[in-house]
C-alpha cells in the first residue's frame, strides 16, 4: 500500500469488533432488578444498543413504562454495574485479532470510535489484549457530542495523524457518521444494525467475515488514490 493516501482504519466497537450485548444486557437487568422491575430479553437490549448510554436508558424506560425523569439515575446505576463487569460475557468476533495483526503488519494506523463511554471501552480492549493495536480511542463521553455527529470520527483520524481513513462499523449510525465525514465505509453485517435489509444502509462495501476485510480495505484505499 505504499504511496496510498489512506493511512488509517477506524473501527466502531460494539457490534463491530466485539459482541458486547450479553454484558450490556446483564447490566441493564441488574439496574431494573434494583428498581423491582422485570428483566428485558437479550434481543430487545441488542436492538437498543448503538446510540450511547443515555439513549439506551431512554429505550429501557419506554419499554418498561418508567418515569423519564429517572434516566440520569438509571444511567449512573447502569454504568456502576457495567464498568464493574464489562467483559465476562463479551466476545471478539471471529477473525478480528488476525485482521488487526495483518493491518498492523501492513503499516496501517488504527483507532476506535464508539458511543460506549471511553473508560469501559479501553478496559474491554485491554481485557482482550488488543488495546496495543489502537493509537486512538474516542468514546461517547470523550467529546461533548457522539456519533452520528462527525466530530468523534474526525478526532480519531486527527489523533492518528491521517489525511484519509476507512471507517468500519455495523450500524446505520456508523454509516451516517461516515457520510458526514466523507470517509469510505465498510459495513459489518453481523452486528447490531436495525434495518432488515442491509442494502438500505449506505455503504461502500460490506462483509460478514473478517477474513475478507483486509482485501476490502485495500480496494477502498485504492479508490482514494
Amino acid at each position: 500500500m505504499e504511496g496510498c493516501r489512506v493511512k488509517a482504519i477506524i473501527f466502531d466497537l460494539d457490534g463491530t469488533l466485539i459482541d458486547s450485548a450479553p454484558d450490556i444486557h446483564a447490566a441493564v437487568n441488574r439496574t431494573l432488578a434494583g428498581m423491582g422491575r422485570e428483566a428485558l430479553d437479550l434481543d430487545t437490549i441488542r436492538a437498543f444498543i448503538g446510540d450511547g448510554v443515555q439513549v439506551l436508558m431512554e429505550r429501557v424506560i419506554e419499554a418498561r413504562g418508567l418515569d423519564a425523569g429517572q434516566r440520569d439515575a438509571m444511567v449512573e446505576t447502569f454504568l456502576g454495574h457495567y464498568e464493574a463487569d464489562p467483559a465476562t460475557l463479551t466476545t471478539l468476533y471471529p477473525g478480528v485479532e488476525d485482521a488487526l495483526e495483518q493491518f498492523r503488519d501492513e503499516g496501517w494506523a488504527m483507532g476506535v470510535c464508539t458511543n460506549k463511554p471511553e473508560a469501559p471501552s479501553r478496559a474491554i480492549l485491554k481485557t482482550f489484549g488488543i488495546d496495543g493495536f489502537f493509537g486512538a480511542v474516542v468514546g461517547g463521553d470523550t467529546l461533548e457530542v457522539k456519533k452520528p455527529d462527525p466530530k468523534p470520527l474526525l478526532a480519531v483520524r486527527d489523533q492518528l495523524q491521517a489525511k484519509q481513513a476507512v471507517f468500519v462499523g455495523d450500524s446505520e449510525i456508523d454509516a451516517a457518521t461516515a457520510l458526514a465525514t466523507g470517509m469510505r465505509f465498510a459495513l459489518f453485517t453481523e452486528g447490531y444494525h436495525r434495518s432488515e435489509d442491509v442494502d438500505d444502509i449506505p455503504q461502500d462495501a460490506r462483509f460478514s467475515d473478517y477474513d475478507v476485510l483486509v482485501a476490502i480495505v485495500a480496494r477502498l484505499a485504492d479508490e482514494l488514490r
